[in-house]
């Protein structure tokens, strides 16, 4: 327990939202340090005041892992650090990297009643404080498993949504082997997410606490190449297989130049940077090309994330091209704000047609219409509409395609027993995460496309209660 006195509750309207600390915008612009410094205990304590302590607290049904929000910030305000760390790992076995990434403004903050009269309690802060202080202890706690069931279970893919159903699994007492195809776990937490934004230690960080829990993790590993989903259950002895291989197959754009040299999906650029640590080239294997003057398309993270590495890596200018305006941009305000603090030009109502080359087929610019704002489209936002002859070039030496990602088929085309859907996403059950395929469980990307960490977490939740329930239903040899 802390050695910090409870405070009183603030009085509502009474205490503002306590800003966190941060490094200044043109230094931080050219290191990979993270952005925000975090809170120290004291202004924990005097933003976990501000919560009201809600007899129907509606943050909890706003959180998509169910976490006892109340409980937790409750517990800081009171100086009774790990207590708040032991509520929230009771749901959420990576909270250091839910406090840092998941949209909280969307999901628990949305409808925090304090935010109905003022700006609401910041719980994803609180709950990286939390997270933090216990990793700073030296010591992280580990809960009693429950006895081993005999059952063995293996998840395909070590990113949010796989370490989830393994923790929860591993809990439960049933072994869980993780197959990761990547030569380090984590996912789009260790290859797509910045340094600046989440350090990759504390990705490892909390990848090792699912280990402490007894789950094994196997490497380079390519479920549906070295190994197929069927022989995981007929030959390997594994009762049932859960499924988090994300989406990792970049989209592009289909615009003529897309071949040029110096054009990159946002999965690559970010994999080489992040994974294979290409900001320490020539130390590390692995460059990327040295941009001047850098254009990312798109308008959410990881446009932003895309952006604000290209920055880091030494452009002298960064642009996002996206098509609708402000308003419209799927990114978190936050991670907005941070790139236009640090001088990322945001070009809005701009549409890439056309990147240009010169002979050596080098990327020299990219051709760009006007857009104005029409009538909504099928997701509610309004359908951008071209300017008639209102081309225009932006000068640039270095393309990066962020516009979304869609499901890899290598696993899904050796495994015709999965039924997909249109667009080569595993179907699944929205409760259980169920597939086509007889013991065998989905969750996170490959369901639902590209969406964030906490989604992917809540449905690896659902999935492991209905694999839990379906195991030790399962009489085994």
């Amino acid at each position: 327990m802390s050695q910090y006195a409870p405070i009183p509750k603030a009085r509502p309207g009474k205490v503002d939202r306590v800003p966190m600390p941060e490094q200044d915008p043109i230094e931080r612009g050219r290191n990979f340090l993270e952005v925000p410094f975090g809170y120290s205990p004291e202004m924990a304590q005097v933003e976990a005041s501000r919560c009201l302590e809600c007899k129907d607290p509606t943050c909890i049904k706003g959180c998509p892992v169910g976490i006892d929000i109340r409980g937790f910030v409750v517990k800081i305000r009171e100086g009774d650090f790990q207590g708040a760390v032991d509520i929230i790992k009771h749901d959420n076995a990576l909270p250091a990297v839910c406090g840092r990434v998941c949209p909280q403004e969307t999901q628990c903050e949305e409808v925090c009643v304090v935010g109905r009269k003022h700006t609401p309690v910041a719980i994803g802060r609180l709950e990286r404080f939390a997270a933090d202080w216990e990793r700073d202890q030296g010591v992280v706690a580990i809960p009693k498993l429950a006895h081993s069931t005999g059952r063995r279970v293996a998840v395909v893919g070590s990113g949010p949504a796989g370490l989830t159903v393994a923790g929860e699994l591993a809990l439960r007492g049933h072994s869980v082997t993780i197959f990761e195809a990547l030569h380090k776990p984590g996912g789009v937490l260790m290859y797509g997410i910045p340094e600046f934004r989440l350090p990759k230690d504390i990705v490892e960080a909390e990848v090792d606490y699912v280990r402490k829990l007894g789950v094994e993790i196997i490497y380079n590993a390519v479920i549906g190449k070295m190994i197929t989903v069927q022989e995981l259950l007929e030959e390997e002895g594994f009762h049932a297989v859960f499924l988090g291989l994300g989406a990792g197959l970049p989209y592009f754009m289909n615009i003529p130049g897309e071949n040029l040299n110096g054009v990159y999906s946002a999965n690559e650029y970010l994999t080489r940077v992040n994974l294979m640590k290409a900001y320490d080239f020539p130390r590390a294997d692995t460059p990327v090309r040295p941009g001047q003057k850098v254009a990312v398309f798109g308008g959410g993270n990881v446009a932003m994330d895309a952006a604000r590495t290209a920055l880091r890596m030494g452009a002298a200018e960064v642009s996002v091209i996206y098509r609708r305006s402000m308003e419209e941009m799927p990114a978190r305000r936050e991670e907005i704000h941070h790139a236009e603090e640090e001088g990322i030009n945001m070009r809005l109502l701009c549409n890439p047609v056309n990147i240009l080359g010169d002979e050596q087929g080098n990327v020299t610019g990219v051709t760009c219409l006007r857009m104005e704002l029409g009538e909504p489209d099928a997701s509610g936002r309004r359908r951008p509409v071209p300017v008639e002859g209102s081309e225009f070039v932006v000068e640039s030496d270095t393309v990066v395609v962020a516009i979304g990602n869609g499901a890899n088929p290598l696993l899904t085309e050796a495994t015709p027993e999965l039924k997909l859907n249109k667009w080569g996403n595993i179907v699944a059950d929205d409760a259980t995460g169920r597939t086509s395929m007889p013991g065998v469980y989905a969750g996170g990307d490959i369901v639902i496309g590209a969406a964030t960490v906490i989604l992917a977490m809540g449905a690896g939740k659902q999935a492991a209660l209905a694999m839990h329930e379906e195991l030790m239903a399962k009489e085994i040899n």
